[in-house]
């Protein structure tokens, strides 16, 4: 199809050379991500070859597609919860065995939940009136565009309430000193911490078609549709979008000021 790149040596060559550049400039930052940029680049080129061989095949059936939403929630959901408690958990001693494993489940189930809360009852809105067909080449990208934003924002929420807490300690103890629950006092501190994970949403939304055209607009332009039906469409997303990821970043602050994430990192 014309505007879409051409795959053998040249496209291996370009996203070869960017990843190395994208590698060389962080280590050259003192980041200490190059091997985190080198290894998502492998990561992306090793799933998409899996995914593109296998999506003819799921989007026969609206079945295996329904499965594939719940595999894609499921590691958005654990990628979510190691996100969130990552570096904290290194630095309050590493958890083994049964433990840890008990420990990351239950993290992986309060993302899946705050991620799900999001993702569902958007998902559904967009199904029931129609604006998305009830067929699994339209839901399954839709679906996709919607859990990665949730995941995106559950992990910028929870991490940064997370640090925000620990480091504010004093300010939280403060509120519990004054004779707010914990919930109310660990509100107070980390609150500023969903607003932060929802600005790339919020940014993303108010510069379109003026900074950037954005995936879902490009895709339906080239799948033959006039420009009219491919900003309509992106707007359905951006908009949806919103709606998930300012959900699923108030639901992650609940979770987290109620304790559920701070296994070794909540005040108190």
């Amino acid at each position: 199809m014309t505007g879409t790149p051409s795959v053998g040596p040249l496209l291996a060559l370009v996203l070869g050379a960017l990843t190395v550049v994208a590698v060389v400039l962080v280590r050259m930052g003192g980041l200490g991500l190059s091997r985190d940029v080198a290894t998502a680049a492998v990561r992306a080129v090793v799933q998409l070859s899996a995914v593109s061989l296998l999506i003819a095949g799921v989007l026969r059936s609206g079945a295996l597609t329904g499965c594939f939403i719940v595999a894609m929630l499921t590691v958005a959901a654990f990628t979510s919860a190691r996100r969130i408690s990552g570096r904290g958990a290194r630095g309050h001693g590493r958890e083994r065995g049964v433990r840890a494993i008990r420990h990351s489940a239950s993290l992986a189930g309060w993302t899946a939940f705050t991620i799900g809360s999001g993702v569902v009852p958007a998902l559904v809105l967009l199904l029931a009136t129609g604006l998305v067909p009830f067929r699994p080449i339209a839901v399954l990208p839709i679906a996709g565009i919607l859990i990665g934003g949730a995941m995106t924002a559950t992990a910028l929420t929870g991490r940064r309430a997370l640090d925000d807490l620990w480091h504010r300690r004093g300010e939280y103890e403060g509120g519990l000193a004054l004779g707010l629950l914990q919930r109310d006092a660990a509100l107070e501190v980390c609150r500023p911490a969903a607003a932060l994970a929802l600005v790339p949403a919020i940014d993303q939304t108010r510069t379109v078609g003026l900074v950037t055209l954005p995936g879902a607009f490009v895709g339906v332009l080239l799948g033959g549709a006039d420009p009219v039906q491919a900003g309509a469409a992106q707007l359905l997303v951006l908009i949806a979008l919103l709606a998930v990821e300012s959900a699923s970043a108030l639901l992650t602050l609940e979770v987290v000021t109620r304790g559920h994430f701070g296994e070794g990192r909540f005040p108190g």
